[in-house]
């Protein structure tokens, strides 16, 4: 059991969201078992505050996340809520937005490309 890890959602300590190499306003994250060195795989925790917006980006892997709190909006008008789970294929282009903020867990399969 030395390798277990367990993490309570609700009580994280969030970093700054710099991803990309630049922090983005009103976005942060907790690293669970991310890791970008290691070709961008792993689960992290994203705080978007009121009004953040992500940037522009395709994916190189999977992406797929389960939104705990809040809404999240992407460019075609559709809204994730709280107890969505959203899968994007590899290709997939877009950003998101939030209005009130929101909590999303992410499980990445490749380091996404920012555009």
């Amino acid at each position: 059991m030395a390798k277990r890890q367990i993490v309570d959602i609700y009580n994280l300590k969030f970093k700054p969201f710099d991803n990309y190499g630049e922090v983005v306003p009103g976005m942060s994250w907790c690293k669970i078992s991310y890791d970008k060195e290691n070709g961008g795989q792993g689960t992290y925790v994203l705080k978007m505050e009121p009004g953040a917006k992500s940037l522009v980006h395709e994916h190189t892997g999977f992406e797929e996340f389960l939104m705990l709190d809040g809404e999240l909006i992407d460019p075609d008008g559709k809204t994730f809520k709280k107890g969505d789970f959203v899968s994007y294929e590899p290709g997939s282009k877009h950003s998101s937005h939030t209005k009130n903020g929101c909590l999303v867990l992410v499980f990445m399969r490749g380091i996404n490309q920012p555009l």
